[in-house]
């Protein structure tokens, strides 16, 4: 009987422990997410730009540089987006389109990025600052990396074609 109680004692002990252990997906998670860390892709938890979403979603960024701002544009997954929207390609709308057209050497890219990736990625968007897209991590760290070069090549293509002009240097005034 007595070793009954400790037994039971140290299963009481041992069980927090246990709760406190990383579960395969939040391993996979970890390792996913360090690894394009060490890429240069900057990742966060924010609120995407859905209608009527609650909570937050994590949101993969490749930063524009900082001279060379990019498009302002938003594409949702058919899914995802209401039939209003105008169709951009079969499965994808856009929520905001770029107010100019993008560069064919960008809607290459962007077309064959579109096409290939996993179905949980949910938003596409560019802003001034970065390319982002918001998913829900459906893909280990080894097979996001196949998208890497896209996404590169993507975000350096739309570098540089802001939808503002850019704003005067301090030794140079605006055109009027």
């Amino acid at each position: 009987m007595e070793w009954f109680i400790i037994v039971f004692i140290l299963m009481m002990v041992a069980a927090p422990v246990m709760w406190l252990k990383p579960s395969p997906r939040q391993k996979r998670l970890v390792h996913l997410r360090n690894t394009l860390r060490q890429h240069g892709v900057t990742i966060k938890m924010e609120k995407p730009p859905l209608h009527d979403f609650k909570g937050t979603m994590p949101a993969y960024c490749w930063k524009y540089p900082e001279q060379a701002p990019g498009p302002d544009f938003v594409l949702v997954r058919e899914t995802h987006a209401s039939e209003a929207l105008e169709v951009y390609l079969p499965g994808w709308r856009w929520r905001v389109a770029p107010l100019r057209p993008l560069p064919e050497q960008a809607e290459r890219h962007l077309v064959a990025l579109l096409e290939r990736l996993p179905q949980d990625v949910v938003i596409v968007e560019s802003n001034r600052s970065a390319l982002t897209i918001w998913w829900w991590e459906s893909q280990g760290a080894e097979r996001f990396l196949k998208y890497l070069d896209d996404f590169q090549a993507l975000r350096d293509a739309l570098a540089g074609h802001s939808d503002q002009p850019r704003p005067a240097s301090p030794d140079k005034p605006l055109d009027t």
